[in-house]
């Protein structure tokens, strides 16, 4: 993919931090779509002569630094890390010792979920300048792709994210079960498909009802993206075919998606209608002229 227009002419960044000194940047890349990066993080990975990244990070990202940029893959899948937290600690202030201009690129935020606090406090207790970007977090990303606020006036004044799982890898998170059911609240769970079934019991068991809402988005923002549209009852059945990252977005609000389903199914069809329509009648145009 070429690089964007606007990724190249960008003012450069500016870290108050000698020429010749090394710096991190721990940015987020938002969900996947190149559209939602922020133009500090495209400025970025402009700048870059590391890029340091994540297994989420698509190509059409990454290919937003220069050609002659190194890339090094430091991505993380379910039970199986291609390099330990701590020594991707390590790695960063060392390159950034070197003098070089480091981004520690990380799907989302790096805030949320994404270990970001920990790379912090390691570049800056070693004397590294280091500066944070934050993206677009996959749930709040999941909620505009299927059209489910996470609040909404009169069915959700509060929002939470969770994780939905914790190590030993496979197991439910011991959260405070009983605060995430209280209803008017939405609960977005990352990483949770593998322990959907064990989240929706614990929630009915801490008083939600088995009725409430649940938007599952897998690959938000992505040409792969899926949706399923379900109940804490019915959310095992929901999630079987799903193996990619998905969040679930759990509470009242989350039936908007389903009350305006219909209306973005219809409104869909007709734009691929008149695509259709369009296509001979161009054609017939072009042969006129």
């Amino acid at each position: 993919m070429s690089r964007p227009r606007s990724a190249r002419h960008l003012a450069p960044l500016s870290g108050g931090t000698p020429a010749h000194a090394g710096k991190v940047w721990l940015v987020g890349a938002g969900p996947g779509d190149p559209e939602l990066l922020t133009l500090k993080a495209a400025r970025a990975l402009a700048a870059a002569d590391v890029v340091v990244h994540d297994r989420l990070v698509p190509e059409a990202i990454l290919d937003l630094a220069r050609p002659d940029a190194r890339r090094l893959y430091v991505g993380k899948r379910k039970s199986n890390h291609s390099l330990p937290q701590d020594d991707i600690c390590a790695l960063l202030v060392a390159l950034a010792g070197e003098g070089q201009t480091v981004v520690r690129l990380k799907g989302g935020d790096p805030f949320v979920f994404g270990r970001g606090g920990e790379e912090l406090i390691a570049c800056l207790e070693a004397g590294v300048a280091c500066e944070v970007v934050p993206g677009i977090t996959a749930g709040l990303a999941a909620a505009a792709a299927v059209g489910a606020p996470l609040t909404h006036r009169g069915l959700a004044q509060a929002v939470t994210l969770a994780t939905g799982h914790a190590a030993p890898e496979g197991r439910a998170p011991d959260l405070d079960w009983v605060s995430l059911a209280r209803p008017n609240h939405t609960v977005v769970f990352y990483m949770a498909v593998s322990t959907a079934g064990t989240i929706a019991e614990r929630l009915i068991a801490a008083g939600r009802a088995p009725g409430t809402p649940v938007a599952v988005v897998e690959n938000a923002s992505l040409p792969g993206q899926r949706s399923r549209l379900a109940t804490l009852a019915t959310l095992p059945e929901a999630v079987a075919d799903l193996d990619g990252p998905a969040v679930l977005i759990v509470g009242e609000a989350a039936g908007v998606a389903e009350r305006l389903a219909p209306a973005r199914d219809s409104l869909r069809a007709a734009a691929l209608a008149a695509l259709a329509g369009e296509g001979p009648a161009l054609g017939a145009r072009r042969r006129g002229a």
